[in-house]
């Protein structure tokens, strides 16, 4: 049996659905603060069952009967690493046998802030005795993909991370990688640095956006301050902008850039173009 927290999340949904081609739905776990809202996956047999990250009797529940469980970190920055502690803890109590978990491109050397509380969550893993496998995740294409329609708004791609090389991937391609470790054998004590197989400029970036979209959008790099000013005046909450701002500034630094091409090693593929991404976003 496999349970994967946060499941009703983008990331967890679809780590669900790679699972669904490698195991009978019966033997998943879809753990969610609120079961109602993947009406869609118990109706395609998987168990759901109910489970707050702040709430350790719930996680005890959850995780009854499991062998493996996936760890998907908690999107609540700066409260993550007791919501984590307490899924760690759970898992000991449970006996599981595999605990994974999603942690940041290259956690132990990033310049990004949003290291720090993956850091410490590898470091409770480490010393909770529990067997685990941290997948070390990159950027996901996603992230940037999302900012499409205000750079065609305002004719104009706007970050923070230089001429940087930043090797992302399709939120899919990661998904996909976290189910064939949870179903392969032998994984415990593995650390995956996964990022995508092709990297490129946000330069670059906009390059691709004008050549599909037909409009002139240049990339304009701008200093981290501005960046975020510019977020939220877009409407963003000041603790996401400050997060996007100084991951950008990250980037500038090579925190998002890799080229062990793990993630495509993983999953028996090339990773996702950005390319067949940005053409999916625009359609």
């Amino acid at each position: 049996m496999i349970v994967v927290t946060g499941a009703s999340g983008q990331l967890g949904r679809l780590v669900i659905e790679s699972l669904l081609t490698r195991l009978p739905a019966h033997q998943i776990v879809a753990a969610v603060r609120n079961p109602a809202s993947v009406a869609d996956l118990a109706a395609k047999g998987i168990q759901v069952r109910q489970a707050d990250y702040t709430q350790p009797a719930s996680l005890d529940a959850a995780l009854q009967g499991a062998e493996k469980v996936l760890l998907i970190s908690s999107s609540e920055v700066g409260q993550r690493l007791p919501q984590h502690r307490n899924v760690i803890d759970a898992a000991k109590r449970a006996g599981v046998g595999l605990l994974a978990y999603t942690s940041l491109l290259h956690a132990d050397t990033s310049p990004l802030a949003l290291k720090d509380e993956h850091l410490a969550t590898e470091a409770l893993l480490q010393s909770s005795g529990v067997p685990h496998v941290i997948l070390r995740n990159g950027w996901y294409t996603e992230n940037y993909l999302a900012s499409i329609q205000p750079a065609l708004q305002h004719g104009a791609f706007i970050g923070s991370a230089g001429a940087a090389r930043i090797a992302s991937a399709a939120r899919a391609d990661y998904a996909q990688a976290a189910a064939v470790v949870l179903t392969s054998p032998d994984q415990a004590g593995k650390v995956y640095e996964l990022a995508g197989d092709v990297a490129y400029t946000l330069a670059e970036f906009a390059a691709e956006l004008s050549r599909q979209s037909g409009k002139t959008i240049p990339y304009v790099d701008l200093p981290q301050a501005e960046f975020k000013g510019a977020l939220v005046g877009a409407g963003l909450p000041e603790p996401l902008a400050d997060l996007l701002a100084d991951s950008d500034v990250g980037a500038s630094k090579g925190g998002l850039f890799d080229d062990l091409h793990q993630l495509s090693a993983l999953i028996g593929r090339p990773t996702t173009s950005l390319q067949a991404l940005m053409a999916a976003a625009l359609a």
